[in-house]
């Protein structure tokens, strides 16, 4: 039996997840929250963590240090030095810190996660938006409309990097193309890179945007955390991976006095999903890809409602323009179902899908969405 297949009872917890449904028969696959439990070495390195019986301030250590430096290594061939690594307690304080740091106008593309709207609005930033183009069910870049978007008073592109909620893992020759709109224009990259370990597609493979090159990289704020890929986001750990000197300068001076210490137990689950929990993540990748098809399957066989490949991440981009529904997402809510809303991406008549879960939960969750597209 898969590490996968067991439904844990998130019900009556502290799961936001599960809460916003309480007392009413609606499975949720909205937040992008796995449903499945961390990985067996994640969850030894917090048991000995809390039997040490201390939680004074903390911060990070050498061997946690040596472990990102060594997965990034590893996993994306992407060499980098420990004073570039700045420690964040998540990747929106990230957003809205670098919103904060780079004076100007802030560009970025929908539809997107929805704090790289919210973020240039609480830092008082004017933001630009590009639309992303789906074009023969693909996912693309509009290069001409990006510098349509790109004013003389642009300094900061937000970029999604596997995108959340598209699920692209953009290629070489993209990330090249959106490089070379960043040195033309002199803007500064904030790249969102923390579905990066979860590429489903084999003959694919994450490029940091940093690592493009080292006249790229000092433009480059990369965000990154362990959150998404190991299912441990409410331990509150991620960090900004920044080579330039002054434009990490700038990004510590925008935290102080707003961005708290990272959680001590954050920390130590870090370095156990990025040093020994190799095996997990690839038979989780395994899962979700299963997950997938199924998913793919269903929406195939249905009429008013379709969704491009995905190739990253374990969310589904589902467009239910054709259904005419006023409120989609309250609409699948009337039929047990709780799905975020594409209005909250940029994208009214759109909705996406959480397929992090057991199949028999995806199975389950899969009939409804039938029953409810059938409904409309």
């Amino acid at each position: 039996m898969s590490l996968f297949a067991a439904a844990i009872d998130r019900r009556d917890s502290d799961s936001i997840k599960w809460g916003k449904y309480a007392g009413r028969d609606i499975l949720p696959l909205w937040v992008a929250d796995m449903d499945f439990a961390a990985p067996p070495a994640v969850l030894a390195a917090l048991h000995r963590r809390i039997e040490h019986g201390v939680f004074g301030y903390g911060g990070p250590w050498p061997s946690l240090t040596e472990s990102v430096l060594a997965h990034l290594e590893s996993e994306y061939g992407w060499t980098i030095a420990p004073e570039w690594l700045v420690w964040l307690p998540g990747l929106v304080s990230g957003l809205n810190v670098a919103c904060r740091a780079v004076d100007g106008e802030v560009l970025t593309a929908t539809p997107i996660y929805p704090p790289f709207l919210s973020a240039p609005h609480f830092s008082g930033r004017k933001l630009n938006r590009v639309a992303l183009s789906c074009t023969d069910n693909r996912w693309q870049w509009d290069m001409g409309a990006l510098q349509q978007a790109t004013s003389a008073a642009t300094k900061l592109f937000l970029l999604c990097h596997p995108h959340n909620p598209v699920g692209r893992c953009w290629n070489r020759d993209e990330l090249l193309a959106l490089a070379e709109h960043a040195e033309a224009n002199d803007l500064v990259v904030c790249s969102d890179e923390i579905h990066c370990g979860l590429i489903l597609d084999a003959d694919k493979r994450h490029i940091p945007f940093a690592s493009l090159s080292p006249e790229i990289a000092q433009r480059t704020i990369t965000l990154m955390a362990p959150s998404k890929t190991f299912n441990i986001p409410g331990l509150g750990c991620a960090f900004a991976v920044i080579a330039n000197p002054a434009l990490r300068r700038r990004f510590e001076q925008a935290m102080h006095g707003i961005v708290p210490h990272v959680n001590v137990l954050g920390l130590a689950a870090c370095e156990a999903a990025y040093r020994d929990s190799g095996d997990w993540h690839r038979e989780l990748l395994a899962y979700l890809a299963g997950n997938r098809a199924r998913l793919a399957e269903v929406v195939a066989g249905l009429s008013g409602v379709s969704m491009a490949p995905v190739e990253a991440t374990y969310l589904a981009w589902l467009d239910v323009r054709a259904l005419k529904l006023a409120k989609p997402a309250a609409h699948f809510e009337a039929h047990g179902l709780g799905l975020s809303d594409g209005a909250d991406f940029g994208a009214p008549g759109w909705l996406r899908l959480n397929f992090g879960c057991p199949r028999a939960t995806l199975d389950a969750a899969l009939q409804r969405f039938a029953r409810a597209c059938h409904a409309a």
